[in-house]
């Protein structure tokens, strides 16, 4: 509808920040501003396919051209009216297309405000959509989740994997078109979406493609935002058939009619959210709130004989006594070969030791694989980002040959010649024989002789705050334990310690 020149994808992305910008001055969140910018993508290039001659997913009330009508102009209030009206009706359960109702879960209008709602429909209208492929378009996308998973305040990282781990998960896990890959709590879809870009190099055949968009992606989601996120991300990258392959729902509830072949996830970390619906699974083998405990127990019994998982993990699944019976399960019913502890700084949330475990189902451990990459770095999400280059050593002591197998392994650890290797086996023994079968292993590696040359300048500043408020507030109370006491106090003039978002907790 708009007659501008054509605006090219840098353009597109500068737009978009300088609007999120914008908007935020105004109270707008990141991830409100993004469910926006999703359903109007959407309605806009669901207009611009009937326009091309393709059949409109829509009912004739829901269209672009009932939003924006340059014939028949509508007020600001007025347009955020039926705006509104759109999505009650793409989020009702009698919608009957099953692709709108994933990308339209639940989906409710957050910008209330119908000036600033005008804008953002103004800016979406300029964009010719189908000028782009589905790369440039799916990267348009990625952008803004990538922004949006950095805005500390929102709390939106929570539903990002970084990238590297998504392709290193990928590339070590090697699904192929003519499997089933499930990812059970998939947030904005970026382990599908790379499985089957992986799987799309591997195959000239349209027909498996299309079996693997329809039949062989499975995501799941219980936050209905996220789940928006996700289907809008695989339909932009051109994934997408009857139905979107990210769907809303628990996935601890039951388990799927689809076994899996690949499972590739990083599951919510802490406990199951009070008021949940109790998991009653005949097929677990603990019954426990802890999301990941139930998470592991689903993908173990998600996979088929043969099947394979790259899982992220906390440290604490490693050791927690509720997870024993579960982490013995998986030593003598799956071969966990490999176990990657990361480093710290890599999310931007829960800043926690995080590990990756790989492992198939359907034959015993006999030897586990450590590779330590997390003593002794030290990585932030934005300013020192984990790049796949830190990684190239672990990829080459895993050998991969293809579907999760690997070949002949060697220790770069050495008790005399390298006593600092990352990567060590340690006999299945060692952990069976522990009373909670515990994983977790020391590290072997020696500490730098000066910690403080592994932080950043950024690291290096919040410490030099943290610490100086400590001797201000450790100055503060010397001087009140002086004056109870009626001795004398010293007399060079210190400030009480101000109350600052790095002071530490007394």
């Amino acid at each position: 509808m708009n007659n501008c020149a054509p605006l090219t994808p840098q353009e597109i992305k500068h737009k978009l920040n300088e609007m999120a910008e914008v908007l935020s001055g105004y109270g707008v969140s990141g991830t409100d501003y993004l469910s926006a910018i999703t359903y109007l993508i959407f309605l806009k290039m669901d207009y611009e396919l009937d326009r091309f001659g393709l059949a409109s997913r829509l009912p004739p009330n829901c269209r672009w051209n009932s939003l924006v009508n340059p014939d028949e102009p509508l007020s600001y209030d007025e347009q955020r009216q039926r705006y509104n009206e759109i999505l009650q009706r793409l989020a009702s359960p009698l919608n009957q297309d099953a692709l709108t109702r994933s990308i339209f879960a639940q989906a409710q209008n957050k910008i209330d405000h119908p000036i600033y709602l005008n804008k953002i429909i103004t800016l979406i209208d300029e964009v010719q959509w189908l000028d782009f492929d589905n790369d440039v378009k799916g990267a348009i996308y990625e952008h803004l989740l990538e922004k949006t998973g950095q805005d500390a305040k929102s709390g939106a990282g929570q539903y990002f994997t970084p990238k590297v781990l998504v392709d290193l998960m990928v590339e070590l896990s090697d699904p192929h078109s003519d499997e089933v890959i499930w990812d059970p709590a998939c947030g904005t879809g970026g382990l599908l979406l790379r499985a089957y870009k992986w799987a799309q190099r591997q195959t000239l055949s349209e027909s498996k493609l299309q079996w693997l968009k329809e039949e062989g992606l499975h995501g799941q989601d219980n936050t209905p935002m996220v789940v928006t996120l996700g289907a809008m991300n695989m339909y932009l990258h051109g994934i997408e058939g009857k139905k979107s392959p990210i769907t809303l729902g628990d996935s601890l509830l039951e388990l799927p009619e689809s076994a899996a072949d690949v499972v590739l996830a990083n599951p919510p970390f802490g406990e199951r959210a009070q008021g949940s619906i109790a998991i009653e699974r005949a097929d677990f083998i603990t019954k426990t709130n802890n999301n990941q405990l139930n998470f592991l127990q689903h993908i173990m019994s998600l996979l088929k004989d043969g099947g394979r998982a790259a899982v992220i993990v906390p440290e604490n699944i490693l050791f927690c006594q509720a997870g024993t019976a579960i982490r013995r399960a998986l030593l003598t019913q799956f071969n966990l070969h490999t176990i990657l502890h990361l480093p710290a700084g890599i999310f931007f949330v829960d800043q926690i030791n995080t590990y990756i475990l790989f492992f198939t189902k359907g034959e015993p451990t006999q030897e586990i694989w450590h590779y330590d990459l997390h003593t002794n770095q030290n990585f932030t999400p934005v300013h020192n980002p984990l790049k796949r280059q830190h990684l190239e050593d672990f990829i080459k002591c895993y050998n991969p040959t293809g579907k999760g197998i690997f070949g002949p392994r060697s220790e770069t650890y050495h008790p005399e010649l390298n006593p600092n290797g990352c990567w060590r086996k340690f006999p299945v023994s060692s952990f069976l024989n522990d009373q909670y079968c515990s994983l977790f292993v020391e590290t072997w590696i020696e500490p730098p002789t000066n910690p403080l040359a592994q932080l950043d300048l950024s690291q290096l500043l919040d410490l030099i705050e943290a610490r100086t408020h400590t001797i201000l507030d450790a100055h503060h109370q010397i001087k009140l334990i002086l004056a109870q006491a009626g001795q004398p106090q010293p007399t060079a003039q210190v400030p009480a310690p101000a109350a600052g978002p790095n002071a530490p907790n007394r």
